[in-house]
């Protein structure tokens, strides 16, 4: 009994982690997608967004435990060996599938690293305007490389319960701030105003529930994996109990000037409260990049064979190629904000939604499979044809509004922005002096 109570806290610090992980970022950008949005717009799409990420998790989760009671029944032993999803769509559904799960999965996560250190030089830069934002990434991203000598997920538990109070503290902090702050004179709601910024705010909101890509690395670390999706779940609502109120009460006080400034904090007066959450973020996004970047260093090392090495020098030396392109990428292209929702429409919608909803149907099309199933659906969700109707929606919604539209808005807004700041931007969205 007492194994299983820590089981389960240790699990809520990973899953959490893994929220937290787009969340951290995200939480400065929600803001700027409600002034896309409107603020009914950008309430409903958190909460459908939230519950199709819950929806997902599950899925992979059935998946996951799917492939390792197969793979068990062969005697297959997975010790010193870290199950990633790329493997369970190998072994489920075959080559073809592990290679384009492997392509969205490992791209998305390159980039959520490149998001992570974009955010960490915009946000030291309300502390520090002395460097530019371009030189801050040069910095993190020197000091980010570091994250190489860790060796796997087991060494972020205590980080992953100090990164929830760090987030927890930036909701707050942004919540507050900005009803004590009150409306700016002549404030402005205007949103949604045009298309092309209503699909890029929704896509920034679908990539802010869509931090699922590391499910399964997780999950290979509990004992007890069925709890994942309960528990992702209670994750969920209590990520939507901070970006709520903080995304409304910034987009309240402050409305349209939200739209040239993706980041809230350069809207916030600087006091210590707000350079206390700009530290904590910086911490936590230090951590979270190590995070994200951990699967491509598992992927890296299981490539030129150094995966079940015991050397953690050699290891370390071999991960490091992974963090170049990570560094030169933040560098080309340091739009925070509109590189989240590109990222969304395009990669996240695919590795985190579409993929494993069409993953799941095909795995379990057969009537041998289903009933053959280790884990069926709960009939609360209307047995096998519910659980298939509620993929299908999935799988439509997210390609037509996220990739279709989502994905014509985003890179819209994108060349917008390469076209007026430049590639190389030296300071993106900084104030003249």
């Amino acid at each position: 009994m007492a194994s299983e109570k820590v089981e389960t806290v240790v699990a809520g610090n990973y899953v959490e982690m893994e929220r937290e992980e787009d969340v951290a970022q995200v939480l400065l950008t929600l803001p700027y997608s409600f002034s896309q949005l409107g603020m009914a717009s950008g309430i409903v799409f958190q909460l459908l967004y939230g519950l199709m990420g819950s929806w997902t998790a599950y899925l992979i989760s059935v998946l996951y435990v799917e492939y390792r009671t197969r793979k068990e029944r062969e005697k297959v032993d997975f010790r010193n060996h870290v199950i990633q999803w790329f493997e369970v769509l190998d072994g489920l559904l075959g080559k073809h599938w592990r290679n384009i799960g492997l392509f969205f999965n490992c791209t998305f996560l390159l980039f959520g690293s490149v998001i992570q250190l974009i955010a960490c030089a915009s946000n030291i830069y309300y502390i520090n305007d002395n460097l530019d934002k371009r030189t801050w990434t040069y910095i993190f991203g020197a000091c980010c490389a570091t994250t190489v000598f860790i060796p796997s997920f087991h060494n972020y538990r205590i980080w992953s319960f100090l990164g929830l109070i760090m987030t927890t503290y930036t909701a707050w902090y942004l919540t507050i701030a900005s009803l004590l702050h009150g409306q700016v004179e002549g404030v402005q709601h205007s949103g949604p105003a045009k298309m092309v910024l209503y699909f890029t705010g929704a896509t920034n909101i679908l990539y802010t529930f869509g931090g699922h890509a590391v499910t399964v690395e997780i999950m290979h670390a509990m004992w007890k994996p069925q709890k994942f999706k309960l528990i992702y779940l209670l994750a969920t609502i209590y990520v939507l109990t901070l970006t709520l109120p903080s995304a409304s009460a910034v987009y309240w006080a402050f409305g349209d000037l939200l739209l040239n400034r993706s980041n809230a904090l350069a809207l916030l007066p600087r006091t210590r409260f707000r350079d206390a959450a700009i530290v904590l973020m910086l911490i936590h996004q230090f951590i979270t990049f190590g995070f994200a970047c951990t699967p491509l260093y598992f992927v890296w090392e299981k490539f030129v064979g150094v995966h079940k090495t015991k050397s953690l020098f050699k290891r370390a030396l071999t991960r490091l190629p992974v963090v170049i392109p990570i560094w030169f990428l933040a560098i080309i292209f340091p739009f925070f904000g509109p590189i989240n929702s590109t990222v969304g429409s395009l990669l996240v919608s695919f590795t985190v939604y579409i993929i494993p909803a069409m993953a799941h149907m095909v795995t379990f099309a057969s009537p041998s499979a289903r009933e053959n199933a280790v884990e069926r659906p709960p009939r609360i969700l209307g047995g096998w044809a519910g659980l298939y109707i509620t993929n299908i929606f999935v799988v439509a919604w997210v390609f037509i509004i996220g990739f279709g539209f989502g994905g014509w808005a985003s890179m819209v807004n994108f060349v917008r922005q390469i076209n007026t700041f430049g590639l190389f931007a030296k300071c993106y969205q900084c104030p003249k002096h």
